[in-house]
């Protein structure tokens, strides 16, 4: 027997549950079957959130023929022979599942059988198209975005794949199908599968216990190396610097409860502490990295209250990018005057031949000579004035704001 997700797949536009913004009345992929005019689409979503069941409702819709492939096993040969079969057919939809596998020259052999329109492409990918679908093909085909089922969509799917004819005919306790909702994260194909798992567990009922059963452990809420996953860091990233702890807080416990690695956590959070919160902040940087040996020490469970402590501190620390800003500056500087002589007092004289050409000469110790010092150069006669740090942020910089205008105006008044 087919799995359950096959077996209720819906069989009209009306029966798809979620992604009214391209299915509701006077949407994109309503208006293509309204008119029965189907153009090539790419379809970017995560798992489960229902690609392939767009993809034949449309071609079927249409009253199109539709041939799959997967990009993971295919290849121009396939695409070749798909070409043949539309050449005989006046043309084919061409569902191609997992579109972001296909490299380059895969993607270039479609590209002329799309244009002519001897293709219709219908395109799946849970990849940001684009990055990895080729700009000439992906000019040719719309992307459409498809959002993960929320919780309320997903008890829907649930109850109709309970009643359906071909689906489970079984009774559910209301407190199991939450669970099964909420455990699933947007999936659709997870959702069935745990809902049909914990049917047979219980023997034709699904209670909580055979819906905890189904559901295992460790349920991951995104592809560690997809988009989800940096989605998610991001929105920990910009919660830090924007100073929102709630929401901060909030996605690194996602991310934990979805398997990403605590170390990679923490180093995120240190690179945070630098970036966001610099010298706003010094004791910032000592905690992520205090943060991080607490883990290595505790691990997990008890170690990610660590990471829990640093995004607190984080988020509410005063912030600065001042010294990001200036880093990048001076990189920009150094590629520009690679070879910009040091002046000459700055430099060792280790060796008598040094001291005569005048290496060290004049050099004005600072201890000793403080005016001195603010009266010699320090950069490359070509890099004279250059000013790269700016103590524009918070907290400590704000207090040292005055000294630096106080010390670069001396070193200003340098031989006037």
């Amino acid at each position: 027997m087919a799995p359950l997700a096959e077996r209720v797949r819906p069989q009209t536009l009306d029966e798809v549950v979620g992604q009214e913004h391209l299915t509701g009345p006077g949407k994109p992929l309503r208006r293509m079957l309204e008119t029965r005019r189907l153009s090539s689409f790419i379809l970017w979503g995560p798992p489960g959130s229902g690609k392939t069941t767009l993809a034949r409702l449309m071609a079927q819709g249409v009253g199109r023929a539709m041939v799959a492939l997967s990009a993971v096993s295919a290849g121009v040969k396939d695409i070749k022979e798909i070409v043949a079969q539309a050449q005989e057919q006046s043309g084919l939809v061409l569902f191609l599942d997992e579109i972001h596998r296909f490299n380059k020259a895969q993607q270039d052999a479609l590209l002329p059988h799309v244009e002519s329109g001897l293709l219709t492409l219908i395109g799946a990918t849970t990849e940001n198209p684009s990055f990895e679908v080729n700009p000439a093909l992906r000019s040719r085909a719309r992307v459409y975005v498809l959002e993960p089922l929320d919780e309320a969509a997903t008890r829907r799917l649930l109850e109709r794949a309970l009643q359906h004819p071909q689906g489970l005919q079984a009774q559910a306790d209301p407190e199991a199908l939450h669970l099964i909702a909420q455990a699933a994260m947007g999936d659709a194909r997870r959702a069935l599968s745990a809902l049909e798992l914990a049917a047979s567990l219980g023997e034709g009922h699904v209670s909580v216990a055979a819906a905890r059963e189904a559901l295992g452990r460790g349920v991951l809420g995104f592809d560690k190396g997809g988009d989800y996953f940096y989605d998610l860091i991001s929105a920990l990233h910009k919660s830090v610097r924007g100073n929102h702890v709630d929401a901060a807080l909030y996605y690194l416990a996602r991310m934990l409860e979805g398997g990403a690695d605590p170390l990679y956590l923490a180093r995120r959070l240190a690179r945070m502490a630098v970036e966001d919160v610099g010298l706003a902040d010094p004791n910032a940087l000592r905690l992520a990295m205090a943060a991080k040996e607490a883990y290595d020490f505790l691990g997990s469970p008890e170690g990610e209250l660590a990471l829990a402590e640093l995004v607190v501190y984080l988020a509410l620390a005063p912030k600065s990018n001042s010294v990001y800003v200036a880093w990048h500056k001076a990189q920009k500087a150094a590629r520009e005057h690679p070879t910009a002589p040091i002046p000459l007092h700055l430099r060792n004289a280790p060796t008598a031949l040094m001291q005569q050409m005048g290496y060290g000469r004049g050099y004005a110790y600072y201890h000793d000579d403080p005016e001195g010092s603010f009266a010699q150069r320090y950069l490359p006669e070509a890099l004279e004035g250059l000013e790269l740090y700016q103590a524009t942020g918070e907290g400590w910089e704000e207090r040292v704001r005055e000294r630096l205008k106080t010390l670069r105006a001396r070193f200003a008044s340098r031989g006037s």
